[in-house]
């Protein structure tokens, strides 16, 4: 059985969340109205999941996965927006969200978003996820990848362009392994957790990592 801890300000929607994920067979093990209070009902209950709405008072659903994510728990996190502004969709899918669902979703909907974040699968609609990919594509002034060194530098672009440990090894020169290792090195450095928030950052530091690669 899922253990659920929701995160919302409006209590009357929280309430009806609760009903909702009731009736669907999952337990609600906290019930919050703010981000500081969601961390805190994370550390008391250990859930198997947060549902967080993104528009919360003090710390919103971004800076609770942000915060979740720098203390390395790698929990699944399933966002709610009513909307979504493209700097906290870009940088909720940056930090590693599980899911977004839009708030005028129904229980099915609702159920499946659930069963796929639970399942390891990302629960982001592909319309959202082109969108984020197109943000992140526009050339920004400063990037984390002006840190890296040329070899690590191409790594990530392989990664970025969809090819696999092999791939990159035979084009470096260097054995699988050695990627694997690189490429764990360079997750922890920039602060993300799979080769999709790899690639978004990639692509957002495009514009002046292009002709290094």
């Amino acid at each position: 059985m899922t253990r659920i801890v929701i995160a919302d300000d409006h209590a009357f929607l929280r309430a009806g969340l609760e009903q909702v994920l009731g009736g669907l067979g999952f337990t609600i093990v906290g019930s919050v109205g703010d981000g500081d209070a969601a961390l805190a009902a994370v550390a008391d209950v250990d859930p198997d999941l947060l549902i967080v709405d993104l528009r919360m008072p003090g710390r919103n659903g971004v800076a609770v996965i942000e915060a979740l994510r720098a203390e390395g728990d790698r929990r699944p996190v399933l966002m709610l927006a009513a909307e979504i502004d493209d700097a906290s969709l870009v940088s909720a899918i940056r930090l590693g969200v599980n899911g977004i669902l839009m708030k005028d979703s129904d229980a099915a909907a609702l159920k499946q978003a659930i069963d796929t974040v639970m399942s390891g699968a990302r629960a982001i609609s592909m319309p959202m996820m082109e969108r984020a990919f197109m943000l992140a594509s526009k050339p920004s002034a400063t990037s984390p990848l002006d840190a890296l060194s040329e070899r690590d530098r191409r790594i990530v672009e392989g990664v970025a362009a969809g090819l696999r440990n092999r791939e990159i090894a035979e084009n470096l020169a260097i054995s699988e392994g050695s990627v694997k290792v690189y490429l764990h090195r360079i997750f922890d450095r920039l602060n993300v957790g799979n080769r999709t928030e790899l690639a978004l950052l990639v692509r957002a530091g495009h514009g002046q990592h292009g002709a290094a690669s």
